[in-house]
């Protein structure tokens, strides 16, 4: 069952309080931010990484993503913490 189709937020949820329909939504955006971040990351970094894709990834293959993930992880940190330390 995906993130939308979830049985708690719809014409049962009039008894939840506003407080649990926010946090509720609030996990379900983060789920699909990191769905969207994952997907994200997985294509560029293939894109970027895997010459000739195979069977298996060689030594420099295996390499070239873990560094590639490691800067997207990063820059999304360093971009986060910009935008929610900006002034408002």
């Amino acid at each position: 069952m995906d993130s939308f189709s979830s049985p708690s937020i719809g014409s049962g949820s009039s008894n939840m309080s506003t407080s649990d329909l926010m946090d509720q939504l609030k996990t379900q955006l983060a789920q699909a931010y990191a769905q969207e971040f994952l997907e994200t990351v997985r294509g560029k970094c293939f894109e970027k990484c895997i010459t000739k894709p195979s069977t298996s990834l060689s030594g420099s293959e295996s390499s070239c993503i873990s560094r590639c993930v490691d800067r997207y992880i990063e820059a999304t940190g360093i971009v986060s913490r910009a935008l929610f330390n900006a002034p408002h």
